[in-house]
């Protein structure tokens, strides 16, 4: 039962809107193995709104098709989740909406930042952390301007 309870919020935290018809997603037209994931709803399945089902109905197909590694990164994930504070989770929320918003350009300078950050050894990652740790809000601000508003090569992301 921990298992379904994980993933009926995971699919509501982390898989995006998908759309059904307004009517809703009946229970019966869900697989036995969407109906075992999403078992804890089902006696109030019908009650909910339309995209949340389909939300849930994503979230349970790509659970049912995820390896036994891939599930329990999930559930650690969740598990980190459920350990933030509140006040936290909806930073994290606004920082999400506010990506989701930006330029497919903007996205793939972000994500190869990102990555590129992710590449680099444990320790240069770590010093970075730190001299960005020690300073001040004003000279955080600046960086950020700074990068924001710096040449880019034509080309380059």
């Amino acid at each position: 039962m921990r298992v379904k309870t994980i993933v009926t919020l995971a699919a509501l935290l982390f898989f995006g809107t998908a759309f059904a018809q307004d009517n809703g997603i009946s229970w019966d037209s869900l697989s036995d193995g969407q109906r075992e994931v999403l078992g804890q709803l089902e006696e109030r399945w019908d009650s909910l709104p339309a995209e949340r089902q389909a939300r849930l109905l994503r979230g349970a197909e790509r659970w049912d098709g995820m390896s036994r590694q891939q599930r329990e990164a999930a559930r650690a994930r969740f598990t980190s989740w459920r350990e933030l504070s509140d006040e936290r989770r909806q930073q994290i929320r606004e920082r999400a909406e506010v990506f989701r918003d930006l330029p497919p350009d903007e996205k793939r300078r972000i994500r190869n930042n990102y990555r590129k950050f992710r590449e680099m050894n444990r320790d240069r990652r770590q010093q970075l952390r730190d001299r960005y740790k020690r300073m001040t809000p004003d000279q955080r601000q600046r960086l950020r301007d700074h990068l924001r508003n710096r040449p880019r090569p034509a080309g380059r992301d």
